[in-house]
């Protein structure tokens, strides 16, 4: 999955940092820390190793009408939410 910078409402704020960034001006964002405060930074590692063998382990797992029909009630689910 691609992660998206959210976009500014701000026309005045979206053409400046597009001008910093064409004059090579820009400051580029610091890092977050992988560990927060008060959580084992062990347990931290091993979740990430899980998570991110997860989901391809899953979709190897399924069928391919399984995983259309979880889609399906995903969607279904999203479209009948009220705001």
């Amino acid at each position: 999955m691609v992660k998206r910078k959210k976009k500014d409402s701000d026309f005045a704020v979206t053409a400046f940092r597009v001008v910093q960034e064409a004059t090579d001006q820009a400051e580029e964002a610091p890092e977050k820390p992988l560990v927060t405060e008060g959580k084992n930074p062990h347990a931290v590692a091993l979740g990430r190793m899980g998570g991110k063998k997860g989901g391809p382990a899953r979709k190897k797992a399924l069928s391919p009408e399984r995983r259309r029909q979880i889609a399906k009630e995903a969607a279904a689910a999203r479209w009948t939410r009220t705001p």
